[in-house]
């Protein structure tokens, strides 16, 4: 979760779902780490849904018509998907009889698509644009360097409150990174500055994401 992702795409089923997403829209930003959210009123041909029948709902209401209904089911076009998923209802219409297919009747699924990752639970489909760019792999990198100095001060047993002198060795892949986001990692770590090292005696060797850096704190005062 701290590494931050760019969008996240959600299906608004109704204008009522729409104005309460947004008004809760910096809430999600900021629990799930993205910059934006879309809204989208229509999926065909962004996100990809599958649909098989559930035999056990389905059986009881068809009996002997239950095979046929499943193989039309499992034919069912994106279009047709989407309006059961939206409306909780659609009509089956089978060689011999014409029934109501319900939302419980069906397993909805949302298939991943390249560069997002997608996810369905009832009706709520979400898509996560899983793309890193290099300003989100700062972002990330910044981010999970708090992480790491949050953990040794509270393995020092460092107050919530001390403020500390941090020390890296350079020449690493951070550097950029660590530079660019520099204000925003001193005031979540309460640190006075970060100093640059060329070399280092001592220290502590922490791992941000796959890239080793060498590390010292000290507590002011």
């Amino acid at each position: 979760v701290r590494q931050p992702l760019q969008k996240l795409l959600i299906p608004v089923l109704n204008p009522e779902m729409k104005i309460q997403l947004e008004k809760i829209e910096d809430l999600i930003k900021a629990e799930v780490n993205v910059k934006e959210l879309e809204y989208i009123t229509e999926t065909e041909g962004i996100i990809k849904k599958k649909i098989k029948a559930n035999f056990k709902t389905l059986g009881a209401k068809l009996g002997a018509n239950m095979k046929e209904a499943a193989a039309a089911i499992a034919n069912f076009n994106q279009h047709q998907i989407t309006e059961l998923d939206q409306n909780g209802i659609i009509n089956l219409q089978l060689s011999t009889i014409n029934c109501q297919l319900a939302i419980i009747d069906v397993e909805i699924t949302a298939e991943d698509i390249p560069g997002w990752s997608v996810a369905s639970k009832g009706s709520l489909t979400v898509a996560l644009d899983i793309t890193i760019s290099e300003a989100l792999q700062n972002e990330g990198n910044a981010r999970e360097l708090v992480n790491r100095i949050q953990n040794i001060r509270k393995e020092s047993n460092f107050e919530l409150t001390d403020r500390i002198f941090v020390e890296l060795l350079d020449n690493t892949a951070l550097t950029s990174s660590i530079k660019q986001f520099n204000d925003y990692i001193c005031r979540e770590i309460l640190a006075e500055n970060i100093t640059w090292l060329p070399d280092m005696q001592g220290g502590t060797v922490i791992e941000v994401n796959e890239q080793m850096l060498k590390i010292s704190i000290t507590k002011k005062g």
